[in-house]
């Protein structure tokens, strides 16, 4: 979709007559029902005036022209984008990202400048790196980019802004993306003129455009292979018995139903803790290595936000919102994973944003996807407007012809694998009746009553300094206020002189350093600061979860019956919520109280609520007391065991049973200090058998030729390998390794602390063709992929790229 699309020369005569708005806001209308804001009109009247001068001056008259395009899948458009042909003939696509922006403040958040914008400074995306996103999606979702057949290049042009080297949008630490994506201010129109001339002067743009606009959405099979790469890379995506069973049966039905008549939709329902977000994940990884186009969806912006987070930028597309999918074109998507399927709504538009299709949701996933899958727990509904259960799914499908299968998981991975204490918390708030009405304790389970909100948020800080995962939440029985004007929080969550703050609201643009936004609460070690809430919460796990219980929800011991209690509850949408109140509230409760893996610590703010859970406890159990667990040490010992197993030197069968063992230090810093490259012998290994550690790997991996173990130490690629973290290489062979990580040697590059030769980076090459048919690096970029600061990438000139050699390629990491 695009709201405008033409040539350069109805461009500019639009402009100048003064058309070029109206235009825009009669297309914006007919598309989406509602007409755009003052400051959308007002931003394209004055940034497309600077673009017409531009065109003019640049004497691109014969070029495609399409403004405000709409990526697929998602609510982003770009601004601007020209196409042509460069002096060689070659088919090309420039997009421009205009910004009215005239200055800038450093930002506490990686990529991000602090700009005034809506009335007020906020964080917002540098030129560069927001428009490098644009280029990265269209070259990952559109054939034509991805396939080579339209080069495609990005910049942007503040044009209210004067050129200054010293302000913020030329800080160091953007230095790379501007180096990538240029920007150009108002005064350096000469500048933005020269880069789209370069590209597209020689006309024949409106060819070009046709084609960009008929590719058909489509994801790239490097960014596949990326994703995939990320999700197998993580030790703790583990599958075991009946997650196992379902992880087979779509990857059954991937490869032998997506080419029949009917679509698919299959149910897997579980409770909390019964591994439905590793099994997605898995099958995200899998599906994706084997060439399908997977997408993972959920209904909460947490959730998601945090899922991106770990992935990275690049991977992020793949991962998208229920309410994603109203404009997909039927079956664009082969397999559609859809988690935390209970918070499906029942239109995907809100009350600002009218749904354009007025689809049931339910039927704009099915519609856009050859296989569905629901992971869904029935009893995790926790706002009246989430309309997911089992039965909804399956009359939506069968109404639409698909074939419909169901499957259950019972097994219990979390609260230390105690299904007892989970059905005992759904038995006792009368959620459903289970056979546990008493917990009877379990060694592997730590379950607590606390006296104070002071002594429960101790216990849960000890847990935290000891290296655990670690979160206090509360029902919703507090205010939720905006942040300060400083980007501080308010103390809103209060009991007696107990006082914290809620974690940050979704919409606060600008934050203190040190406070994460709402959406990574949970993933970020700021979040240990703030009370998290069931939405920041919900589809996560901890260690030890902290539960605030509140006046929300009571037990009445006289009527023997709960209680909901409206005047208590700031949820609006919940007390809104009629008759469903009270099963909306127990339903938030069960889902905050099972978050935990290893413990589960409670206050209880009304009396007669604690004595009733204290009823429903053996009186054998004993609870260990606070000063024991605040006395334990302030750091958990690692365990430090070897994802593999070390071979006797007489069972060494090279490769059959085994894979070598390097001691490379390979750093996930700069380059390391190791074993020079010609000790290790790569290919020669089983001639020289006993020269070398053999180990045998976990039985998801084949040994073959070519494999090797060594260690990864450093923080620069910790996205997707810890610190520390032992990994299975394959040894470099011929192909494209772009966004592949790899281990690179460059005998002239070293390290300044270690002197060392080795490093481990995602790879990235540009090349060029020569006269002769041959090619060349014109750069090579080996890029960290971390959440730290202080790492830039390695950048190589063509003349050193000449001696950089890659060893080996990233398969997994083992742990």
């Amino acid at each position: 979709m695009q709201l405008y699309c033409g040539t350069t020369t109805q461009f500019v005569d639009d402009t100048l007559q003064n058309r070029i708005t109206g235009r825009l806001e009669e297309a914006f209308f007919t598309h989406f029902r509602y007409r755009p804001s003052h400051s959308e009109v007002n931003s394209w009247r004055n940034s497309l005036r600077a673009m017409c001068n531009v065109v003019q001056y640049a004497r691109l008259d014969d070029n495609g022209l399409v403004l405000e395009y709409q990526l697929p899948l998602t609510s982003k458009r770009l601004d601007f984008m020209i196409t042509g042909r460069d002096a060689r003939g070659a088919a090309n696509a420039v997009i421009v990202e205009l910004k009215q922006w005239s200055e800038a403040q450093a930002s506490n958040v990686d990529g991000c400048v602090a700009t005034f914008v809506a009335g007020a400074v906020r964080d917002e995306l540098h030129p560069s790196v927001q428009v490098g996103q644009y280029h990265q999606y269209l070259e990952d979702f559109n054939p034509v980019f991805s396939s080579g057949d339209v080069t495609l290049s990005a910049c942007s042009y503040l044009h209210n802004w004067s050129f200054d080297a010293r302000s913020e949008f030329f800080s160091s630490r953007h230095s790379s993306a501007i180096a990538r994506y240029p920007l150009f201010a108002g005064d350096q129109t000469t500048g933005l003129a020269t880069f789209m001339t370069s590209r597209v002067d020689r006309g024949g743009g409106s060819e070009v455009l046709q084609t960009v606009l008929q590719s058909k959405y489509k994801a790239s099979k490097k960014l596949m292979e990326h994703v995939a790469g990320v999700i197998a890379g993580r030790p703790e995506y583990v599958l075991l018995d009946e997650q196992l069973v379902v992880f087979e049966t779509v990857l059954g039905l991937a490869r032998s139903e997506l080419d029949g008549p009917r679509r698919t939709a299959l149910i897997v329902k579980g409770g909390p803790g019964t591994g439905k977000s590793v099994i997605a994940l898995n099958l995200m990884s899998r599906l994706l290595r084997d060439g399908f186009n997977a997408h993972y969806a959920t209904g909460s912006r947490a959730f998601t936000e945090t899922l991106r987070a770990i992935i990275g930028r690049r991977g992020a597309p793949q991962f998208m919102y229920f309410n994603s999918y109203g404009e997909a074109e039927p079956d664009a998507i082969d397999v559609l994973i859809c988690d935390e399927a209970h918070r499906l709504r029942k239109l995907s538009g809100d009350r600002f944003r009218p749904s354009r299709t007025g689809k049931p949701q339910v039927e704009e996933i099915l519609n856009a996807a050859k296989l569905a899958v629901f992971l869904i727990d029935d009893r995790q509904v926790v706002r009246p407007n989430e309309v997911g259960s089992s039965a909804y799914i399956r009359e939506h499908a069968e109404r639409l012809g698909c074939e419909v299968r169901e499957h259950t998981l019972e097994a219990q991975f979390r609260c230390a694998g105690s299904d007892g204490f989970v059905n005992w918390i759904a038995n006792t708030l009368a959620v459903e009746r289970t056979a546990n009405a008493i917990w009877e304790g379990d060694e592997r389970f730590d379950f607590r009553i606390f006296p104070s909100p002071e002594s429960l948020e101790q216990a849960i800080r000890a847990r935290a300094a000891q290296g655990h995962s670690a979160r206090l939440a509360a029902g919703f029985c507090w205010p939720w206020s905006k942040p300060n004007p400083d980007g501080t929080l308010l103390d809103d969550v209060v009991l007696g002189d107990w006082r914290r703050p809620w974690n940050a609201r979704p919409e606060a643009k600008r934050l203190a350093a040190g406070i994460p936004k709402a959406q990574l609460w949970a993933h970020e070690p700021g979040g240990l600061d703030q009370v998290g809430c069931v939405y920041t919460a919900q589809g996560f796990e901890f260690d030890y979860i902290g539960v605030v219980f509140g006046r929300d929800l009571r037990y009445d011991m006289d009527a023997q019956a709960w209680i909901g209690d409206r005047k208590a509850s700031f949820d609006r949408p919940v007390k809104q919520g009629g008759e469903a109140f009270i099963d909306l509230v127990k339903n938030t409760y069960r889902v905050l109280l099972s978050r935990g893996l290893r413990g589960c610590y409670v206050h209880f703010v009304d009396r007669d609520t604690e004595r009733f859970f204290r009823t429903r406890i053996d009186g054998r159990v004993a609870e260990p007391r606070l000063d024991e667990l605040l006395a334990a040490p302030t750091a958990v010992e690692p365990e430090h065991v070897e994802p593999f197993r070390r071979v006797p030197p007489g069972d060494v069968r090279p490769f059959e049973t085994c894979v070598p063992l390097y001691d490379l230090a390979v750093a996930a810093g700069r380059f390391s200090d190791a074993q020079a490259i010609d000790e290790v012998g790569l290919g020669d290994e089983d001639r020289r058998a006993g020269d070398f550690t053999w180990v045998e790997l976990p039985e998801a991996f084949r040994p073959q030729r070519g494999l090797f173990v060594a260690r990864v130490v450093g923080d620069s690629m910790n996205r997707r390998i810890p610190n520390g973290a032992w990994c299975l290489f394959r040894r470099a062979s011929a192909g494209s390794r772009n966004d592949r990580v790899v281990v690179a040697q460059h005998r002239d590059i070293a390290d300044p602390e270690t002197g060392g030769r080795f490093t481990v980076k995602v790879y990235e090459s540009k090349k060029e063709r020569l006269p002769d048919g041959s090619w060349r690096h014109t750069s090579i970029v080996l890029r960290p992929d971390t959440t730290a600061a202080g790492y830039e990438p390695i950048v190589l000139a063509p003349e050193a790229a000449a001696d950089l050699r890659i060893v080996a390629e990233l398969v997994a990491v083992l742990g």
